[in-house]
């Protein structure tokens, strides 16, 4: 298929956009912000809905403040997402409003999502907001966000905005021209990368973990929040963001960036939440039998296949299921607790009752409680 024919149907559309982009040496680029903005209104024009998620407001403060060199501490960064925060939305406010678009500012942490009530009422808001026609602005509440939950960088939370939203696809513009083979510093070398049908360990061997002096995220963040994107079934492309007409030229099918074919498999929202926004509690280690009935056959994993548990996790919990080689295959919520799977693991569900005394469940994890995030051998991409 060309790429025309696999962005054919595209009408809901995220646009990520890092500060790498948006800032320069004088804090935020407004001629670049109004370039942004005049191609999301043509969007809208041709009747594509487009949420934003953009960075940017912890540079903005930092400039704003006159502050040289890093921000070293998190309430630093803080206080100067609290500053900067305001004069994005207005700057982005004034550009939007010359289109006579309104804009809706949504500020998220990790937290947020993880709980699947709020998850819920996010996706309600969201929806409300395309509706209305309003052009919504993401970005991660800086201002309360610690470690515990930050979601890293907004390639991270593009990727969970999307499952959200259930988007048709995913635009990261980004300083480069797209994925290479390898570092791009020495461009004679390095090779633009326009499409990747899989995600495999190559390609994550070829994006490099350097971000820059005013982003996050890296390459490495970028292709990791493709592999979220993808499992939803979703397309990704990382294009480079000061070029003029990069969205205009992307849905009209040129081969424009780096577009991550989606999974054949797709998981559906409630999985992906399982698997990507769930920080998982433990691990379990399962045998090449159950592997195969977990990725191959969409089947639940009962006590037989399992062969190690690590972790302390409660009934419940969202727990990692890897293999003999500790590659992570699936993540799922489990139906005991650490400590009870540990006494079962290797029998058959008909002795879970002998040893326990009880049997609540046959199976460790129930199947429409596993999502599985590698692809089925064998199966071709869409």
């Amino acid at each position: 298929m060309t790429r025309k024919e696999i962005l054919g149907n595209v009408r809901k559309i995220i646009v990520k956009v890092g500060s790498a982009v948006l800032t320069g040496e004088d804090g935020l680029d407004l001629q670049i912000i109004e370039q942004l903005v005049d191609e999301i209104s043509a969007l809208r024009q041709q009747g594509y809905q487009v949420i934003l998620v953009s960075s940017g407001a912890i540079a903005s403060g930092k400039h704003r403040l006159g502050i040289p060199g890093k921000l070293k501490s998190i309430p630093q960064k803080q206080a100067a997402a609290a500053v900067g925060q305001g004069r994005l939305m207005r700057v982005y406010s004034n550009a939007f409003g010359k289109h006579g678009l309104f804009v809706g500012q949504v500020l998220l942490t990790m937290s947020d999502i993880t709980d699947r009530k709020r998850f819920l009422n996010i996706r309600n808001t969201l929806f409300t907001l395309m509706d209305w026609g309003v052009i919504t602005i993401i970005n991660e509440n800086d201002t309360v966000a610690v470690d515990e939950i930050k979601f890293g960088d907004n390639d991270h939370l593009a990727a969970m905005v999307a499952n959200i939203i259930e988007a048709h696809l995913v635009i990261n513009l980004t300083s480069t021209e797209g994925l290479y083979d390898r570092n791009p510093a020495d461009p004679k070398k390095a090779k633009l990368i326009p499409l990747v049908t899989e995600i495999t360990p190559e390609i994550e061997a070829a994006a490099t973990l350097e971000a820059t002096p005013v982003g996050m995220g890296g390459m490495k963040s970028k292709v990791m929040a493709a592999k979220k994107v993808t499992a939803s079934g979703i397309p990704y492309i990382i294009a480079p963001g000061r070029r003029q007409g990069v969205l205009q030229e992307i849905l009209d099918g040129k081969e424009t960036g780096t577009l991550f074919l989606p999974m054949a498999e797709r998981l559906n929202s409630r999985k992906c939440w399982i698997a990507f926004t769930l920080r998982s509690r433990g691990r379990i280690l399962i045998d090449e039998g159950a592997k195969e009935a977990l990725v191959g056959d969409g089947k639940s994993l009962l006590p037989s296949g399992v062969m190690q548990v690590e972790g302390n996790f409660a009934l419940g919990d969202p727990v990692t299921c890897v293999d003999a080689a500790g590659n992570p295959i699936a993540k799922g919520l489990v139906n005991y607790t650490a400590d009870e799977i540990r006494k079962i693991m290797g029998l058959k569900s008909s002795k879970i009752e002998q040893v326990l005394g009880y049997k609540d469940y046959d199976e460790v994890i129930h199947r429409d409680n596993l999502a599985v995030t590698v692809q089925p051998s064998g199966k071709s991409k869409t």
